[in-house]
């Protein structure tokens, strides 16, 4: 039996009370869904600014009526000091997630980006800490690698950010130092790469590249590629993340806190190669797309490529990816046919 299903045998025996941040969207909705039909008791605070109504709804109707009824929702927002204090009351285990992503979007605002991923955090951050939760985990990003050329990526490793989203992660990452330096409040922070997988938004002007690519092949429209299609990226099924949160928030070892991890797979995947294996999921689903990507400027702020060393991750939280990218592709592929067509 491997950690993750120890852990997830504990849970089912022994309930803990959680709160996810961020629960209606595409991250958070999936941490909701696993908890549940695990039989916790789940908290979620969103406030619709990137999460949706309707990945609740579809949790809901995924458990069973005793399952839902162990979830609470508030609406709120993390930069209100008072939502989070109100959200974080008797919880046991807290899984931020709640975020402004994208990078091109930090470019375009950044104020707003700062305001939701810095001081958005500092308050969930105080907010747990005085009400001592057992556990703090966040969702930090691999972006705070920058310009680090090596490969794969390393925890210890990082160079300057590119954008000021990735500063936003990475200040993260030193509040969250300084808190169990100052206060003994230790939290892990899980650094992801490129997650994907059922409930990722296509639509928006910074839906992430799976789900937007997917949804334009569905509808026999264009596919833009940034670049010449080599950049690469180490795809993470969101299978593999909910498993991180859940090993992070409930290790009992002490040299695993107040530690950063990256949250990958450990391969590599361009974007051409993306492309073809899209096309060729959907095919098996029903979906027939016939045209060629259209090529254009290389994206402001992106790195070039980016694959994670996962060793960390598997020695101290006892982390394995049990899905890899195909398997990945071929369980959102049959999820976003459903919903989109």
């Amino acid at each position: 039996m491997s950690q993750y299903q120890t852990v997830c045998e504990q849970l089912r025996q022994t309930p803990k009370i959680w709160l996810v941040t961020g629960v209606a969207g595409f991250i958070g909705s999936n941490l909701l869904e696993t908890l549940l039909k695990l039989n916790q008791k789940v908290v979620g605070l969103d406030n619709f600014a990137t999460g949706h109504q309707h990945n609740l709804d579809e949790v809901q109707n995924l458990v069973s009526a005793e399952q839902w009824a162990n979830f609470k929702f508030y609406e709120g927002d993390i930069r209100n000091l008072e939502d989070c204090q109100k959200a974080c009351t008797g919880v046991d285990y807290v899984l931020h997630q709640a975020a402004l992503g994208s990078v091109p979007r930090s470019i375009a605002d950044p104020i707003t980006t700062n305001a939701a991923n810095i001081t958005g955090f500092l308050n969930i951050l105080v907010a747990a800490r005085d009400a001592k939760v057992a556990s703090f985990t966040y969702a930090a990003s691999s972006s705070t690698y920058g310009d680090h050329p090596a490969l794969p990526k390393v925890e210890e490793n990082i160079g300057n950010p590119l954008s000021p989203y990735a500063v936003t992660k990475y200040v993260n990452e030193l509040y969250a130092d300084v808190f169990a330096r100052t206060y003994a409040f230790k939290a892990i922070g899980l650094r992801y790469f490129n997650v994907f997988g059922k409930r990722q938004d296509p639509n928006g002007a910074y839906a992430a590249v799976i789900p937007k690519w997917t949804a334009a092949m569905i509808a026999s429209d264009d596919v833009f590629i940034n670049g010449d299609g080599e950049t690469s990226r180490d795809f993470c099924f969101i299978e593999n993340t909910v498993q991180a949160n859940i090993l992070a928030a409930t290790t009992q070892n002490e040299e695993a806190k107040n530690q950063v991890y990256n949250v990958a797979v450990g391969g590599r995947t361009t974007l051409n190669d993306l492309f073809n294996a899209i096309k060729t999921a959907l095919n098996e689903n029903g979906v027939t797309y016939t045209k060629e990507p259209i090529y254009r400027d290389f994206r402001a702020g992106d790195v070039r490529h980016s694959q994670a060393s996962v060793g960390k991750i598997e020695r101290l939280l006892g982390y394995k990816a049990n899905y890899h990218i195909d398997e990945g592709i071929d369980f959102a592929m049959s999820w976003y046919v459903k919903s989109l067509t």
